[in-house]
């Protein structure tokens, strides 16, 4: 069972790592959202259930997975009402500028 809590634990801090990255080389806010409600609940759950697996069968444990639960729903619906919330106040999302017309200047 040790195994498999290291396993977890690593798996999560590399998620975690992925999200803090894509934080700082993403381009525009749209992007950046993204990358951190995708891969920092991953990486959240993922250390939570290496917790709740090292732990062993005990009540810290169903804390953990109560936990682990509240993240998995909570982190995705937050990340979409910011989202959301950026869009309809007028923030505009991130286009490459190329030298072809995009298609929204078409």
């Amino acid at each position: 069972m040790t195994v498999l809590a290291i396993i977890l634990l690593v798996c999560g801090v590399f998620f975690l790592t992925v999200s803090s990255i894509g934080v700082v080389r993403l381009p525009d806010f749209y992007t950046r959202i993204h990358a951190v409600g995708k891969s920092e609940t991953l990486g959240a759950m993922l250390v939570l259930a290496g917790l709740a697996v090292y732990n062993g069968f005990e009540i810290s444990s169903g804390k953990l997975v109560i936990m682990l639960v509240f993240v998995f729903v909570a982190n995705p619906t937050a990340t979409h009402a910011i989202g959301r919330a950026a869009l309809r106040s007028g923030l505009q999302p991130w286009v490459r500028k190329t030298g072809k017309k995009s298609a929204q200047e078409k």
